[in-house]
This record gives structure tokens, sequence and C-alpha cells, in this order.
């Protein structure tokens, strides 16, 4: 039975706008068993009616039968499917992959086959070409006789009905061509159709049939003796042509391809890797310096206190000139009284003076800010002492000469030493420290815990020497009542002082509600753009890396055209290459975590910054280095699969 049938195949070649004809309707039967030299002058038509035989290249007219199927009609993915299945290739440049072992080569069309139960053993076809001793060496450490017995092996991987050599002995001295040429012949009588191209009339002895090709035309047919298949295996070429590109083993095989792809091109990879690494640890650096600032902003926020109106008495112009504060009206303890008493919706009202004076404490001084004010100031500024108490109404009716210090006031006088108990001297009068405030923190110039807290009338009749109180805080019930008791204030104070209904702007209210949310959606912009500004440099790295698969596409041009004349079809080159870009982007995306997480921690440590690495910040940044990898991998991808493939193997 005949394994190919060729009725009038053509073959014509478009280069531009000229058609150069290479096959003129040539026609030809080969049956099973036989050992075919194609023999031919270089542009004969020779190499291109092998391609045609072995499906790498599609005829422009004609019909061929490969084992009485119709093929040249038939799609990519089917011609791909049969070549792994029925045929095994022996080319001149052994296109042998450099970063596999021998035996990786010969089971390299394992991997695009369905079902792997009539494959043979790799190391067994190693030992049967006499590379037994070989089986873990590199091509670049076999002879070229050894390259193309591995070659050979790789070709009986399959156990093919046909098997298509070009040129086998092309780049051989003559005794390993002669070693390929028994090896051949022995596979022939084993019952292995073999179809040979030469120019070499010496290596025609071992072929039971000689054709000659001149001008794309069959000159001349010699059947030097007729041979019979030793087994009959065209029965079995008729199953199934698709295979499950997606399924769990493929895939496998895929990744682990991708990893020995990497590993094989380490410079290449490093860059890729480390523009994804910055761009990941950016993102997750820079979410988190946001994320922390947005909580230490809260933190400063909470320390003031929740529902919060702050009152002042404003500076009026004149002339365009701010004069000084309180120069309009001045707010008086009975004022606080009033508000508290007669407006509706208030909680609580804390009164303030505050002046700076020098402190001194067993030969130590430091000069800070002077606060007096009443025993609500915890419950309102939510600064109740971590140490210590803070002075009761009774000590501010009786102008206790008692403090509450803050942490930097302890620190600067007292260092390792308890102050509570302890007795200090504010402009040289005595107090008795019996607490401190909670540590607060910087705002900008105002240092929170830079302070000394007195009662008020304390302060203003004993230290300061003031009659009036410089501001006073109104903690609102109900947050939803913040605008109707300032209305009510304002009104109050304006009856109170006897001010004209039109200057309410002499009395300024601030509401800490509204500053609060203005400060967090400015922290929030803040935080966005800075994840923006770091997924630019996330993009970046996913742009360099679509640049460099781009180059590894031109580069592996040849391996593409192996792959695909093994049976690889266009989704299996495209899965593996987006494969190998988001095998890249995760472990970039993987390293840039923990870098990110380092940096994030630096800032911390080393410049006090607050950070705050959220796990929704690392998921994001793995997610999205992972996506990169699959959005800019599949241009090139998608190049590499659209390679024909005897023009991929033809690539220098």
């Amino acid at each position: 039975m005949n394994v190919i049938e060729l009725k009038n195949i053509t073959k014509t070649y478009h280069l531009g706008k000229i058609d150069v004809p290479v096959l003129h309707g040539v026609s030809l039967s080969i049956a099973e068993g036989e050992f075919v030299a194609i023999m031919g002058h270089s542009g004969s038509g020779k190499s291109t009616l092998l391609n045609i035989l072995g499906l790498l290249d599609k005829p422009s007219g004609g019909e061929y039968s490969l084992a009485g199927k119709e093929v040249s009609k038939l799609t990519d993915d089917e011609l791909a499917s049969l070549r792994n299945k029925f045929m095994g290739f022996v080319f001149q440049q052994f296109n042998l992959l450099p970063r596999m072992t021998a035996k990786e080569n010969v089971a390299l069309p394992m991997i695009y086959s369905v079902g792997k139960e009539k494959y043979l053993n790799e190391t067994a076809l190693l030992e049967k070409v006499g590379l037994g001793g070989r089986v873990m060496h590199k091509p670049n450490e076999l002879s070229g006789g050894q390259q193309q017995r591995v070659a050979i092996a790789r070709a009986l991987i399959n156990n093919p009905l046909l098997i298509l050599a070009d040129e086998p002995t092309g780049n051989l001295d003559s005794k390993s061509s002669e070693e390929i040429i028994s090896i051949l012949k022995s596979l022939n009588e084993a019952g292995i159709t073999i179809v040979m191209v030469t120019h070499e009339p010496d290596l025609t002895a071992a072929a039971s049939r000689i054709i000659r090709v001149q001008d794309g035309l069959i000159v001349s047919d010699e059947i030097r003796e007729k041979r019979k298949s030793a087994h009959d295996r065209i029965k079995g070429a008729n199953g199934s042509m698709h295979h499950n590109v997606a399924n769990a083993s493929r895939v496998r095989d895929y990744f682990m391809q991708a990893l020995r792809s990497l590993v094989s091109n380490k410079t290449r990879s490093v860059l890729s890797i480390l523009g994804v690494l910055i761009g990941v640890a950016s993102l997750i650096a820079m979410l988190a310096l946001g994320r922390g600032a947005q909580e230490q902003v809260k933190k400063n926020i909470s320390s003031l206190g929740s529902n919060l109106l702050m009152v002042r008495a404003s500076s009026p112009f004149r002339g365009g000139v701010s004069l000084e504060t309180g120069s309009a009206t001045r707010f008086t303890i009975q004022d606080s009284k009033e508000v508290m008493e007669r407006v509706p919706g208030v909680d609580k009202v804390v009164a303030y003076v505050s002046g700076r004076g020098q402190v001194t404490f067993s030969g130590r001084n430091w000069n800070t800010q002077v606060q007096g004010t009443t025993a609500d100031y915890p419950a309102v500024r939510n600064s109740v002492p971590q140490k210590g108490r803070f002075f009761t109404r009774e000590e501010t009716i009786t102008r206790a000469r008692v403090a509450v210090l803050g942490k930097t006031v302890v620190d600067n006088l007292f260092a390792d030493q308890d102050p509570i108990g302890q007795y200090i001297k504010i402009k040289r009068v005595d107090f008795q420290v019996i607490g401190v405030l909670p540590e607060k923190g910087a705002r900008g110039f105002q240092n929170d815990d830079d302070k000394i807290i007195i009662p008020l009338n304390t302060a203003m009749y004993r230290l300061l020497g003031k009659e009036y109180i410089d501001s006073m805080d109104v903690q609102v019930s109900q947050s939803d009542k913040m605008d109707d008791v300032s209305d009510a204030i304002k009104k109050l104070i304006t009856r109170t002082h006897r001010l004209p209904a039109s200057r309410t702007d002499l009395i300024d209210i601030r509401n800490m509600a509204d500053i609060q949310e203005t400060i967090s959606s400015t922290m929030k912009a803040f935080s966005y753009l800075l994840g923006s500004i770091a997924f630019i440099s996330l993009l970046v790295g996913g742009i360099g890396i679509m640049n460099i698969m781009l180059v590894s596409v031109s580069e592996r041009t040849r391996e593409i055209g192996l792959r695909k004349a093994i049976g690889a079809n266009d989704k299996d080159i495209l899965f593996q290459f987006v494969i190998e870009s988001v095998v890249v982007c995760a472990i970039g995306g993987i390293m840039g975590i923990a870098v990110g997480s380092l940096i994030s921690v630096g800032f911390a440590k080393f410049a006090g910054w607050s950070t705050v690495i959220a796990f929704y910040s690392v998921a994001m940044a793995f997610t999205f280095s992972v996506l990169i990898g699959l959005v800019f991998g599949i241009w090139p991808a998608r190049k590499a699969s659209q390679l024909n493939p005897i023009d991929a193997l033809r690539y220098e």
C-alpha cells in the first residue's frame, strides 16, 4: 500500500509582485517500506518537494494523499498533528536545542503528543544509535556525527510511519556520513519508510529507489529493489488530528520549557525580571507610604477629638492689615460657661489660655508651651494621661500648682527619671508633676508633645496674668448638629459682646469634622498619585518585557520551526511564549514584593516615615505583574505562533 501519493503537485512562491514557480505538476507514489533518495542540483526543487511531503509546506495546486488521507487542504493544526504522530525529521543542521541534554532533545516531540503510550523510550533509542553513554550530554559536548544521531533518535521517538531526511550528511565527514546512512538503512530494513534528499551519488547506495528532479519536474525514477514492510503501519494512520493544548500535562511541559528558556538566557531573563521587580517594588513601597501617611493623619486627627468646634476671636482687618488676635473681642471664662449652658447640642466645652515659659528641673531647663485648660480636656482631646493622672475641677477652681507634661518635655527634663511627684519650676513658680500626656507626634511645625498642661485658673491668675481666654473647644453631641451649634454659638457671643449682627466674622469657628474630611481626601488622592506613578513604572517594565520577548522570538525562530516540524501547532507556540512571559513577570512580582516590603520597612526604620503594607496592595501588585506579562507577552507570542515552519527552519 502506498504511504504517499502525489497528483499534479505544483508550488509557486510569491516574492512581492514576482511569481517564482518551483514545482510543475509532480506526480509520485511511494510505497510503505521504501527507501527513496531524491537527487537534483541546487534549485531543482528537491527540497521543496521534501517539505511538501513532510507537511512543512503546502502545495499551490494538486492532490497529496498520506496513507490514503487527502492532506493538501488540511489546516495548519491538523498538519502539525499528523507530523507529530506519523513523521520523523532529520535535518542537515541537526536542529538540536542547545539548552537541553541529548535525552531531552530526543523526548521533545512527546510534549505535543496526545498520548505517550506509543512513544519509545528515549534512552533506549540513544543506545540504539550508539549514544548510550552520552544521554545527559548537551549538543555542544557532542561531535557533528553524534548530534545527527541524536536527531535520528528524536525522529524515531514517535515510532514514525515515515522519516524524511534533508541532506542528513551535509555537515558531516565521510566516516560520520557512512554511520548515519547505515543507521537509516537499518531503520528502513525494520519497516520504516524513508525519503532522503541528497546531492551526493555515493549516499544513494542504501536507497531502494532513486528519483531525480530537474527544474521542478521528475526526470527519472529508478527502482532498484522492491522492499516489503516488516509490519503494516498505514492502517493506524487515520486517528484524531487534534490535541488539547490546555490540558494539565501539556501546561506543565510548557512551564518547564519556559523555565529552561529563561535559565539558558540568564542576562535577558534577569533584565526582564528586573524591570518587573522595580515596578512591583515601587508600587508596594509607594502604596505602603501612602497608606502609612493616611493612617498617621487619621491618628493625628483622632488625637484632636471628634465632633469638635474650635472657637476663637478672629483678627479684624484694617487697611488690609490684620490686627492682633482678639483685638476686636475677647472671650472670658463666662463665655465658655454660657455656651455650655445655653446652646443646645453641646456636650462639653474646654477653654484655653496659652503662652511660653522656661521650665527647669535639677539643673536642666527647657523652653516650651504652657497651656491652661479645664478638667474636661482629656475627654475632648483624647488625651488621657498614659502615666499618672489629670487635674480635677477642684484643682482648677483652687488654682492648684499641678502640671501634666508632654513627652518631649519629660525627655528633656527628666531623661530616665520618673517625673511623677517631682517638682519643676515654670517661670520660677513651683509645680508638681502629676501626669504624662500620651504621645501625639508633630504636625508640621507644631509638636503636640512639647507642652505643659496646667489648670486654667492657675495659668490665668498665677502664671500668665491673663483675664481672658484665647479659645475654646466645643464638643457637639451629634455630628449632624455641627452647623446648627456653630450658628448658635455665633449668635450667643454676638449678643453677649453687643457686636453688630453683621460682624459675625469676628468670631472664627472651625469645624474639625470638615478639616478631617478634607485632609483624609487629600491623603487619599496623594496615595492614588503615588500608586499611579508606581503603576507607570510597572507598565514601563511590561513594555521592556514585550521588547525582550520580540527579540527572543527573533533569536529562536529556528527553534520555533523545529517545534512546529515535530508537531507543535500555533496554539502550542502561543501558550509556550505567553507562559514564558507570565513566568518572568511572576518571578519579578514575587521578588518585587520582597524588595518593596524591605524598602517600606527601611522607610519606617531609617527615615522615620509611617508605612503600612496592606494585603490588598501586595495582591494588586502581584496580579498586575502577571497581567502585564500576559498582556505584553501576547503580541510576541502571537507573532511566534504564526511563523511558517519551513520559513522558520530556514531562518538565519
